[in-house]
């Protein structure tokens, strides 16, 4: 990866963050992300995902602001003719709201967007499959992009390439969903649900559970077979991608949960700050450090998707064996503290005993790992196990720590 050094006047890359509500991005605002992309009621991929109205939007604009950070905003439809009733005036809406900028699969919705809302920045979507420098060119010189958002199929090369060429800024996808289809031009869901994968229905298909078969006979008796990706996790690509010059990284997972985003995003914040700071890669003992605290939200197995190369075999995921337990790390929210007490009361959401290890994730930083040494309920009474997800408990806790912080478990 070299061990050429970061130029003193290099820009330290945007973290740009998902949030499927309101309150999720708030929380990755506070956990440190430059940007958050939200999905509006209309013209949005993930309608599954709660989004936002638009006085929605316009709240999540001026909290924001307030925190130095923008929105963005995805209208990333591959629109037919009946879906571009109403679209002007969303866009119009959208900058008057204070958005920073749409992503955008259509070239004649980028076109629109350039002449209803021209105060707004227009980001190529994934989906428009960016693999060199030509198309990249292309969208910045014939319709007027700012960023282009590279295709995940691209290798590290691709990446200095492009982005030592283009005009436009470029955004790299560094965690999160692989689609197993080319930049998610899928048709699977259509066929198999009638919900349109990029109209915003994708009922994910390649993650179901599949018999497989040989003319009549069943291969699968033990494991059913699925053909999903492991999910993108890039710590080790972080460097390469800031000495590229690489103006955006990106989280994906609008449909992820506060205690996701959370983590994933403190966690990132943390060491694309350490990188820049040492303007240099770190030692494999403070690589391995934030290894693990980017593992601490994961639930699925992870890959380097294409930057190394051709994703090969061991990229997918083909048995739901092959997937982790159900992530319980999330033990609960802190909802008061008292300084005289030393204690805490927390909203409990996953089981935790006495004796048991856990920590605090806070936007004021990572505090160090502590002890349960006693568990009362709502009414005083002492606990060995708080085994009821959504009440208050109170825990001590060795240091100060603020409303909204996150108690989790530790792993081995």
């Amino acid at each position: 990866m070299g061990l050429r050094r970061l130029s003193e006047n290099m820009k330290k890359p945007e973290l740009l963050a998902p949030a499927g509500d309101l309150k999720r991005c708030r929380t990755a605002i506070r956990y440190g992300a430059d940007a958050v992309y939200i999905g509006g009621r209309s013209f949005s991929l993930r309608s599954r995902a709660s989004n936002f109205t638009m006085d929605d939007i316009r709240e999540a604009c001026a909290f924001a602001r307030e925190h130095g950070s923008v929105i963005h905003v995805t209208v990333n439809i591959i629109p037919h003719e009946e879906d571009f009733d109403g679209l002007r005036e969303y866009l119009r809406d959208l900058q008057d709201a204070g958005v920073h900028a749409v992503i955008v699969a259509s070239p004649a919705i980028m076109k629109l967007a350039r002449e209803a809302a021209p105060k707004l920045e227009i980001h190529c979507s994934t989906q428009l499959s960016v693999t060199n420098a030509d198309a990249a060119r292309f969208f910045r010189d014939q319709l007027h992009a700012d960023r282009v958002v590279l295709a995940r199929e691209c290798t590290m090369s691709d990446v200095r390439k492009i982005t030592a060429v283009c005009e436009a800024q470029t955004e790299a996808f560094i965690h999160g969903g692989m689609c197993v289809n080319y930049s998610g031009r899928c048709t699977l869901s259509n066929r198999m649900t009638l919900r349109d994968a990029n109209r915003g229905g994708c009922a994910q298909s390649c993650r179901w559970l599949y018999h497989l078969y040989e003319k009549d006979r069943e291969l699968s008796d033990e494991d059913l077979l699925t053909i999903g990706s492991r999910d993108l996790m890039c710590a080790e690509w972080i460097w390469p991608l800031m000495e590229a010059g690489v103006s955006s990284f990106k989280i994906e997972g609008r449909m992820k949960t506060e205690y996701y985003v959370a983590s994933i995003v403190s966690a990132y914040r943390h060491l694309i700050d350490e990188i820049y700071e040492n303007r240099g890669p770190l030692s494999d003992e403070r690589m391995a450090y934030h290894r693990r605290q980017i593992m601490f939200a994961e639930n699925r197995q992870t890959c380097d998707g294409f930057y190394a190369g051709r994703a090969d075999e061991k990229s997918l995921i083909f048995h739901m064996t092959s997937n982790a337990d159900v992530n319980h790390d999330f033990l609960g929210t802190v909802r008061k503290y008292s300084r005289e007490k030393g204690t805490a009361l927390i909203e409990t959401r996953n089981l935790f005993s006495l004796n048991e290890t856990v920590q605090i994730l806070s936007p004021y930083g990572i505090h160090e790992d502590f002890r349960i040494t006693s568990i009362k309920d709502a009414e005083g009474g002492e606990l060995d196990v708080s085994r009821r997800p959504m009440v208050t408990v109170e825990i001590p806790v060795p240091f100060e720590v603020h409303e909204e912080d996150i108690l989790r478990r530790v792993r081995p």
